[in-house]
């Protein structure tokens, strides 16, 4: 045969996840437009700019596709009017970067497109007044803001003077709902954390500490303490007065990407502990959870905070208030199945195992299937360091390589959605263990010993394969998320397909 059928689908897959992309994109600048039209009075069809388009395309389409580009952006056209025909939603903030929530409203309707709103203080009278919204979410610092401008607020806006729902309703009148208590009892429930009777320490002020509050009270919390930088309990006299605290619930930015390595509290100073929150979504296990962990303690994370109160934004955004006020089992199903597939599609495939073992040929392969970015730790040191692995051993020792490798290490692993294949010793050393599971899954790679490779690899020559498994196999262990444990395979891609089976079977999807 004169080409590979396999080569060539693979080939045809990588060029469909380019075209995703594509298309992702040109929707996004689609939703743009349409965001324009509405503010300069235009109409979304211009059956002119069309045609011209159309014409254009055609006489610059290659000699395969020529015939068929008519047809196919006749179609991209018409999906792209629907796009911008939806009523727009969005998040309002002063200063945004990336956020999840689009991802998180298209995945519960797509009743309404959902995009970013950057405004300056000046900027939001116009905006209030403008209505080319639907309305909107509202982040910091514009909550109160958002309250102060409403002329109807629901019982937690009332109680906690902030607002991060808007609706813009049909009578003309401005609509303000908190759902941020919501989402954190949400997140307090859906980790097995009742705060029925407890005494409960909140660490922070703001706006996300207000919601906290009232969602404790509403969940009949015993004894509520707030503690911040300069309040009455701060952080020099909170290991007095609130020692007794058996839940903790951070609302604070300490811990947050790309800052991870704050812990904004001792733990061991509360000796009644039983339960740690973080509205913290980035990184999903912040060192605050992890030390909770460590003590045996419950945790929750702010991931599922933030898709809870999304849910009910969302239901007030089309119109279903009772949807939002009487949330059900099956609503709280599907947030949940949206929090693991965002979880899943945020933490990094963190590869572990023995030198050897295969952990960068299935990170390419990873990579190759789900798009993600992949990196080599090892390539990576090389990079930043000027010298391999290896050669960092043979001149300066191991203790010189271990140094530098947690410094290559916690550069990439603090980071969202990549595939990692980690050296073989990374696991040797404890300060490695935050950044391994702060926003990682984490997969132990554990392979037959007569069939790791030791090439270009020293310390396996000079300690041999059977000692080094021995140090390290309990740490493998005692740091994956999932384990994969295969013999041998008649082809790689049969090797491949049974990883990415465990994989999916360990609650990753690929």
């Amino acid at each position: 045969m004169s080409h590979d059928i396999n080569e060539l689908r693979s080939e045809i897959d990588k060029i469909d996840l380019g075209l995703l992309d594509l298309i992702e994109q040109r929707m996004a600048v689609s939703r743009k437009i349409g965001i324009c039209k509405r503010e300069m009075g235009k109409d979304i069809l211009d059956t002119s700019r069309e045609a011209d388009k159309l014409a254009s395309l055609q006489a610059n389409a290659g000699f395969e596709s020529r015939e068929y580009i008519d047809d196919i952006y006749r179609t991209i056209f018409e999906v792209s009017r629907d796009h911008q025909k939806k009523p727009c939603f969005g998040l309002l903030g002063r200063t945004l970067g990336h956020s999840y929530s689009p991802q998180i409203h298209s995945l519960f309707t797509s009743d309404y497109s959902y995009t970013l709103i950057e405004r300056e203080p000046e900027e939001l009278d116009e905006l209030f007044a403008s209505r080319i919204y639907g309305g909107f979410n509202v982040t910091i610092p514009y909550k109160k803001e958002a309250f102060a401008r409403c002329d109807v607020t629901d019982g937690a806006s009332t109680e906690t003077g902030s607002v991060n729902t808007v609706v813009f309703g049909e009578d003309g009148k401005i609509y303000g709902y908190n759902t941020d208590y919501y989402g954190f009892m949400y997140m307090l429930r859906s980790s097995g954390i009742d705060p029925s009777g407890k005494k409960c320490l909140i660490l922070g002020t703001g706006g996300a500490a207000c919601a906290v509050l009232y969602g404790l009270k509403t969940m009949n919390a015993g004894d509520i303490k707030s503690c911040d930088l300069e309040t009455e309990i701060n952080y020099s006299n909170v290991y007095d007065i609130c020692k007794d605290a058996q839940i903790i619930v951070n609302c604070t930015p300490v811990g947050m990407y790309p800052k991870v390595d704050g812990c904004v509290i001792d733990l061991d100073k509360f000796s009644c502990l039983e339960a740690v929150a973080d509205v913290v979504y980035n990184p999903s296990r912040t060192k605050l959870l992890q030390e909770a962990s460590k003590r045996g303690l419950k945790t929750a994370g702010g991931l599922s905070m933030l898709v809870a109160q999304a849910y009910k934004s969302s239901r007030f955004f089309v119109g279903d208030n009772e949807g939002a006020e009487m949330i059900d089992e099956a609503a709280e199903e599907a947030i949940a199945g949206v929090v693991r597939k965002l979880e899943s599609q945020m933490r990094n495939i963190t590869i572990i195992g023995m030198p050897g073992c295969g952990k960068s040929m299935l990170a390419r392969r990873l990579a190759a299937r789900t798009g993600r970015p992949l990196v080599d730790l090892d390539a990576a040191y090389t990079e930043k360091i000027g010298e391999t692995p290896a050669e960092t051993i043979k001149a300066k020792g191991e203790e010189a390589f271990r140094l530098n490798e947690t410094e290559v290490a916690k550069e990439y692993l603090v980071k969202s959605g990549m595939i990692i294949s980690c050296g073989g010793g990374i696991v040797t050393q404890p300060r490695n263990d935050f950044y391994l599971k702060c926003n990682s899954n984490v997969i132990y790679l554990d392979r037959p010993l007569e069939m790791l490779a030791s090439k270009d690899r020293p310390l396996t020559q000079a300690n041999g394969v059977e000692k080094l498994y021995e140090q390290r196999h309990a740490r493998y262990e005692e740091l994956a998320d999932i384990r994969i444990s295969l013999d041998r395979f008649e082809s790689k891609t049969d090797f491949f397909n049974e990883a990415v089976k465990i994989i999916n079977k360990g609650g990753v999807s690929l």
